[in-house]
C-alpha cells in the first residue's frame, strides 16, 4: 500500500486559498460546499499546528555559550 506523503505547509496553504477562492464565487452547491469548508478547516488546522511549532523553535536560541535564551518575534502593525 502507497500512502501518500503529507503535503507542505506551502502546498496546503496554496490548496486553502483554492478552496477559499471557491467558496468565494458562491456557486457550489450546498452538500460540496460543507465538504470544502471542513477541508479547509483540516488545513487551517495543520497550518495553523505547523507555524506554531516553527514559533517555538524559533522562540528557543542558543546563545554563544551554549545555554538557551529566547527572545520575542514584533509583529509588524
Amino acid at each position: 500500500m502507497n500512502e501518500k506523503e503529507p503535503l507542505t505547509f506551502e502546498e496546503s496553504m496554496k490548496s486553502l486559498e483554492g478552496l477559499v477562492e471557491k467558496l468565494e464565487k458562491g456557486d457550489v452547491p450546498l452538500e460540496e460546499a460543507i465538504s470544502m469548508f471542513q477541508e479547509g478547516m483540516k488545513l487551517s488546522k495543520e497550518c495553523h499546528d505547523r507555524l506554531q511549532k516553527v514559533e517555538k523553535q524559533m522562540t528557543e536560541v542558543l546563545s554563544e555559550d551554549g545555554e538557551i535564551s529566547t527572545f520575542q518575534v514584533e509583529e509588524e502593525s
